[in-house]
């Protein structure tokens, strides 16, 4: 192999780590979430360039100010993993992230409105939030292994229905590790408007490029770290801990 050979693959090498690693929301849920660790979060985002950094509420004020003007997105989640406060808790939470500087809400629906047949309560549970959120993009964690078929099918047209602007499989691998099957069956049933976000058990970038290619613009991990790395030939481990989602 030549010189030029040798630089060429690694130019193709680092635009494919840039390829990835814009489309990743780096994800980090816990419930021990000190400020080293968000500290450290936020380093691995600026470090690596990742789409967005995804947070509890409780960070998106400071996350956000950090953020500002470096092309990185502050990104966060209401009423996960359950869904099941109330409606208009959910809308107000909206609000209080919108005016902390959100850039982008990832909502859990109340599951249980849509498996009982209830669908005006389901779809107001998601409008009153993608009302609240105003332009913030909005992303519904669908929890798609939880669902028979038809179910899934009127769970993505109520939230199409109600505003949303991503539909996502589910919340994350506690649920299911997402497939790119999850994906082209989001991409089928949304409208061009509406985009797609993989989330659930992803962890290497064989992974990432699946999905993208399946019709995902998004994926959600908390192993984007651990995926650059493995693009960069190194072995150095994630510095972010690893809960499933």
């Amino acid at each position: 192999m030549t010189l030029r050979d040798t630089q060429a693959d690694s130019q193709k090498d680092f635009g494919e780590m840039e390829r990835l690693s814009s489309r990743i929301q780096h994800t980090l849920i816990s419930n021990v979430l000190t400020e080293a660790l968000w500290e450290s979060h936020i380093a691995d985002c600026l470090k690596h360039k990742f789409h967005a950094a995804m947070l509890p509420a409780a960070c998106v004020k400071k996350t956000a100010e950090r953020l500002r003007g470096t092309g990185i997105r502050t990104a966060s989640f209401i009423d996960f993993p359950y869904g099941t406060m109330t409606s208009a808790g959910k809308a107000d939470e909206a609000r209080h992230l919108v005016d902390a500087g959100v850039e982008e809400i990832d909502l859990m629906p109340n599951v249980g409105f849509l498996l009982s047949g209830m669908e005006k309560q389901y779809s107001d549970d998601i409008r009153g939030v993608v009302e609240a959120a105003g332009s913030v993009p909005v992303k519904i964690m669908l929890e798609l292994p939880l669902l028979n078929e038809a179910q899934r099918r009127r769970a993505v047209e109520i939230s199409v229905e109600a505003g949303v602007a991503y539909l996502k499989n589910a919340s994350g691998g506690a649920v299911g590790v997402t497939t790119p099957e999850d994906m082209r069956f989001l991409r089928r049933l949304a409208p061009p408007r509406v985009r797609v976000k993989a989330s659930g058990g992803i962890k290497t970038a064989q992974q990432v490029r699946d999905l993208l290619a399946a019709g995902a613009d998004l994926v959600g991990t908390s192993s984007g770290v651990r995926i650059m790395h493995e693009l960069q030939n190194a072995a150095a481990p994630d510095s972010t801990p690893h809960d499933g989602y």
